[in-house]
């Protein structure tokens, strides 16, 4: 097996298409605050929920029968082995994408990690690098696409994929050049590589696709807001700044209170600030 990731090739013919969509989706989707109020984060609900319905009836049909045999079958240190081995994949292209955001010292880390699993670890099989302190990042080219402030745009289900934005769908090609399946030659063993990760990823979500379907009345409404949610989170590393008020609300408020109706939005004044004195009371005429 050779790796296919060549000038030239029709991978990297996709990576380029994928950068230059990247770039154009930045033009359209920079927003102030990245995502702030009035955006509207799911325009095509209608047909975003026929596509999850979609997914849910091959999942219940084949993938989740599928991978419940397979977790039933397959010992749980062989799947961990797999999975370890996905991820060391993932390691180095969260080195590259930490590079990119200018987080050297995490995007060394995970160089060390790769060097370590695939070292001593059997090319990844087994984790060493946990052992030894050093953890994940599972940085992708979405986040460092929302590092440079490129809005996510709205959301969007993918067919199988599942749940994404447009700056998500847009690095997915991108992001797809790092995983086994496409550094390969061989159509035989892309495929079996594809499969074997869809498997032993959906085996390793069957006890929260449980506890979804347990405690969600919308299992969409709650799926898309958690997906929101997590990526938004992962796009500024846990540090996610308050959303500013829109425009619209901030001048109806300061206008109001120029007008002695209301109080500003705590939103508005810095937390650090105090608070402003009580207006005096305005003087008699004598």
């Amino acid at each position: 097996m050779k790796c296919s990731l060549r000038l030239g090739s029709p991978a990297w013919r996709v990576a380029t298409l994928a950068v230059v969509l990247a770039a154009l989706a930045g033009c359209a989707t920079i927003r102030e605050g990245r995502g702030g109020p009035g955006q509207r984060l799911d325009p095509w609900e209608n047909w975003n929920r026929k596509v999850f319905n979609f997914n849910e009836d091959v999942d219940n049909a084949v993938l989740k029968p599928v991978a419940t045999f397979y977790s039933d079958v397959v010992p749980q240190p062989v799947r961990r082995s797999v999975t370890n081995f996905f991820n060391n994949f993932s390691d180095a292209w969260s080195a590259v994408n930490n590079m990119l955001q200018g987080k050297f010292a995490l995007g060394f880390e995970d160089v060390t990690r790769v060097g370590a699993n695939t070292l001593f670890g059997l090319f990844g099989i087994l984790d060493v690098a946990s052992e030894m302190g050093l953890e994940h990042h599972y940085e992708d080219f979405g986040q460092t696409l929302g590092r440079y402030g490129v809005g996510a745009g709205a959301y969007v289900v993918l067919p199988i994929l599942g749940p994404s934005t447009v700056r998500d769908t847009v690095a997915t090609p991108l992001d797809r050049l790092a995983s086994p399946p496409a550094l390969f030659d061989g159509t035989g063993t892309q495929i079996g590589f594809t499969l074997l990760q869809i498997i032993n990823t959906r085996a390793g979500l069957l006890g929260a696709t449980r506890v979804i379907d347990d405690i969600s009345l919308d299992k969409y409404t709650f799926v898309r807001d958690a997906y929101l949610q997590r990526r938004r989170s992962l796009v500024f590393d846990g540090d996610v700044p308050e959303t500013p008020a829109a425009p619209e609300e901030a001048a109806s408020a300061a206008a109001g209170a120029a007008a002695g109706n209301v109080a500003p939005p705590p939103a508005a004044t810095p937390a650090s600030a105090p608070p402003p004195p009580p207006a005096a009371p305005a003087s008699t005429p004598q």
